[in-house]
């Protein structure tokens, strides 16, 4: 069997997370007909936890067990608490964006996150490579033609999907900083057993959820649940053990790329109103394929 890099293996789990993430596109923004954001975060993250609570002893039983390395369950679960609480925030900001502006400004703005990672960096003494640099710049000119049409113009939702992207790369930070050697899919599924406390506490004192709301958007949830909460975020915590966060969040932001193509799948199929993929909008998926690939280059080594 042919050895495969470490770095290579894990942005390889991030572009499978970014692909998952960006084919949720059209049941994120589905539901909100039926429910309200904190709402729709709560019950999402609910499912996921008791789906992932239920997987996990499969999953290290398929992995031989237990490491002998493997931090205690008291560890897995203070970091699982924060970088929960993170996630539940980044998400329902996230869905209140979307009640307020439109899937292509969202999309842009959240994708932000690949400029505020390194520049947070920074500030923590990390050394981001001058390649890395150009497949930022590379991937926000993407950005821009993918998302960014004539009639784009600021309102209140893209300030909370500003704010959203924060969030969004804290928990990237915050996911490098403390979840390197901890069980991916144990740690998964507590994090989004605090995730969904945040947001069933946002729910219950400012939103009004109904049962029949619920059951109406349940296949929405499912696949929100199930594939983008479930998988997704479990290969963002395996990718993330071997990437670096820039690198990290250069990848994930193909998210869009995803969400573009799954929305012109679903448009082209009669389930979704949305855009198609025109010339201008395809050219900044190849340029955010490009960037991509091109921070995968490997440092030359001095001599």
């Amino acid at each position: 069997m042919i050895p495969i890099n470490p770095q290579l293996k894990g942005s390889l789990y991030l572009i499978a997370c970014a692909f998952v993430w960006g084919m949720a596109f059209v049941a994120q923004g589905s539901a909100m007909d039926y429910v309200e954001p904190a709402t729709f975060v709560a019950v999402r993250f609910t499912i996921t936890f008791l789906a992932l609570t239920a997987a996990t002893p499969l999953f290290t039983r398929i992995a031989g067990g237990r490491r002998v390395d493997e931090p205690p369950l008291k560890r897995h679960i203070g970091v699982g608490a924060v970088i929960g609480v993170v996630l539940g925030v980044a998400s329902m900001l996230q869905q209140y964006g979307l009640v307020h502006t439109s899937p292509t400004n969202s999309g842009f703005v959240t994708a932000l996150y690949i400029l505020i990672v390194p520049v947070m960096g920074l500030f923590m003494g990390q050394r981001v490579r001058p390649v890395v640099w150009a497949g930022v710049a590379l991937s926000v000119t993407g950005l821009y033609l993918l998302c960014v049409g004539e009639g784009f113009a600021v309102n209140p939702g893209d300030l909370i999907t500003l704010a959203c992207a924060f969030v969004f790369a804290i928990h990237i930070i915050v996911v490098d900083r403390l979840a390197g050697n901890l069980n991916a899919i144990k740690l998964s599924a507590i994090q989004f057993g605090f995730g969904a406390l945040t947001a069933a506490v946002v729910a219950l004192l400012f939103e009004h959820p109904t049962r029949e709301g619920i059951v109406q958007c349940l296949p929405f949830l499912l696949y929100a649940a199930l594939i983008s909460g479930a998988i997704g975020y479990t290969l963002q915590l395996f990718g993330q053990k071997t990437t670096p966060p820039t690198l990290a969040s250069l990848i994930m932001c193909l998210e869009s790329v995803f969400a573009a193509v799954g929305e012109w799948l679903a448009t082209r199929l009669g389930w979704f109103d949305g855009q198609m993929l025109d010339g201008k909008r395809l050219a900044g998926c190849v340029l955010m394929l490009a960037a991509s690939m091109l921070a995968q280059l490997p440092e030359k080594k001095r001599a």
